[in-house]
């Protein structure tokens, strides 16, 4: 199989990527990427030597028609697994014109592209924000919940969503979507909340939690939802969706107070934070459809995933110190810099 993976240099999709590449040995990964912010070229820098003859690296916007139609022709791709978005809530809130851009425009260059290719199969990789929010005793979220995105992020994500359910029912083209709860591993930009914490409590700054930090997340762990990328890729209905979690629930305080006591830090180091509009207070993913039909299970536990998430980022300075600067530091000081 000769995939294109979009986005494969950002943290999902060179996980993603790596994974192929060490465990399938039959497939080629062409790793499309336009190097934003969050695309780290230090997240795949030694895939063409570890995997030379099996990996290319191209720089593209998938929203540059001619550029995409003509990598998918020089490099004869037959799948493509699409990750390149623009992710952050908050900066959807602040500037929502690069998420329509690449979230939308960039997926239909995508799909039209693969159409006229006649690729095999086609993964668009998509959230659990498109479900909106959860009270504290709903039930989790199926392939059935409604739509109901409520920030500028998610309500990007979930046009994507019926494009592709669009480009099934009236094309046939075999699109397959998958939803993820929050994914927390090694190589995350900084702006999540797990890196962003942790690295703020190694060096004493104080930790700002919106509200009072019972927003509550399932988390899955980076390389359980790469697993089934890959089950849906290869086993998949076409037209399906499929959603994906960690089946580990925990308050946005919680996970703090792992952070710090991680880092051997005082929780007088937390502060509270106005909260960020629009706020899903709760996520939560049901995978009995995945469990079925693809054979998916998570294999970490968030204790033993958060570890060594933790412990990767202690033992990696240098990619550390290479993406703590521009614009994350330009993001904190922008979002952050007048709540604390």
């Amino acid at each position: 199989m000769r995939i294109m993976v979009t986005g494969g240099c950002g943290f999902i999709g060179s996980n993603f990527l790596y994974m192929l590449l060490a465990d399938k040995p039959d497939v080629f990964v062409c790793n499309l990427d336009c190097l934003t912010y969050a695309g780290n070229p230090a997240n795949a820098e030694d895939a063409a030597r570890r995997f030379a003859g099996r990996y290319v690296f191209e720089r593209a916007d998938i929203a540059d028609a001619p550029a995409v139609e003509r990598i998918m022709e020089e490099h004869r791709i037959d799948a493509v697994v699409n990750f390149a978005a623009e992710t952050h809530v908050d900066r959807s809130i602040a500037d929502a014109s690069p998420f329509l851009r690449a979230n939308i425009a960039g997926l239909h260059v995508l799909l039209q592209a693969a159409r006229r290719r006649g690729l095999t199969a086609f993964v668009h990789v998509s959230t659990d924000e498109v479900y909106g929010s959860l009270g504290p005793l709903d039930p989790a979220f199926t392939e059935a919940s409604l739509l109901a995105p409520n920030s500028p992020y998610s309500a990007s994500k979930a046009s994507a969503d019926l494009l592709c359910r669009a480009w099934h029912e009236t094309y046939g083209f075999p699109v397959i979507v998958t939803r993820c709860s929050n994914n927390y591993g090694p190589r995350q930009f900084p702006e999540k909340l797990i890196p962003f914490m942790y690295l703020r409590a190694c060096s004493d700054q104080p930790l700002p939690l919106y509200g009072d930090g019972g927003n509550v997340r399932d988390w899955i762990h980076v390389l359980d939802h790469c697993r089934g990328i890959w089950l849906a890729l290869t086993g998949g209905r076409p037209g399906a969706v499929y959603n994906f979690g960690g089946g580990a629930e925990r308050s946005n305080l919680d996970v703090v107070r792992r952070i710090l006591d991680f880092c051997g830090r005082p929780e007088s180091l937390i502060r509270f934070v106005a909260d960020r509009p629009g706020h899903d207070f709760r996520y939560a993913m049901d995978y009995s459809l995945a469990r079925r039909e693809l054979g998916f299970t998570p294999s970490f536990s968030f204790e033993r995933g958060l570890e060594e998430t933790l412990g990767w980022y202690r033992d990696n300075a240098p990619w550390v110190a290479g993406v703590t600067s521009g614009a994350y530091r330009s993001f904190v000081d922008s979002w952050y810099g007048g709540r604390l």
